[in-house]
């Protein structure tokens, strides 16, 4: 796998639910506090052509175009509690498209030895101007090329065909 980009998070006494964990939802801001790490970071060595060190990836998209999230899916492994330490999110590209990317995540323990949930998430890159799919410049594949790794195995995951009828139509 590709570099792995590891953000601590400190989890808030309000992130606890009734049940006594961190709720479901509060993962998806988890999710979402990652990438705009990750995005506002300086590429560093993920810099290519077209691009300086002290660039990030939000300096690629620029003001013309912004990212938006298409899909998230997420599975919960293990529950967390409230602590004082901080819970680490793992990120990581897992598809590059066209004019879109996909980001795999761990919630876990910086070793590695609980894993809280897995997740992804598309993200679609889009003209300001008209709301529609952007390609990818070749100074943004370039970047996120840098962080590409193994896809998410969700273990729950069934593929399953779907087919669709109109309400009231007999199947």
């Amino acid at each position: 796998m590709a570099t792995v980009i590891q953000i601590p998070l400190q989890i808030r006494f309000g992130d606890v639910d009734a049940y006594g964990h961190v709720n479901n939802v509060t993962y998806l801001q988890y999710l979402e506090d990652a990438r705009v790490q990750l995005f506002h970071t300086p590429l560093g060595t993920a810099a290519g052509p077209g691009a300086g060190p002290a660039d990030s990836f939000e300096d690629l998209v620029g003001e013309d175009l912004f990212t938006l999230v298409g899909r998230h899916e997420i599975e919960y492994l293990a529950p967390l509690v409230f602590r004082p330490e901080p819970v680490f999110v793992n990120i990581w590209v897992t598809r590059l498209g066209g004019s879109s990317f996909d980001f795999g995540y761990t919630v876990a323990e910086p070793d590695g030895s609980v894993i809280y949930a897995q997740a992804s998430s598309g993200i679609v890159v889009v003209s300001r101007a008209t709301g529609r799919p952007v390609r990818l410049s070749a100074t943004q594949r370039h970047a996120l090329e840098t962080w590409l790794g193994d896809e998410v195995h969700f273990r729950r995951r069934q593929a399953a065909a779907v087919t669709v009828a109109p309400l009231g139509a007999k199947a």
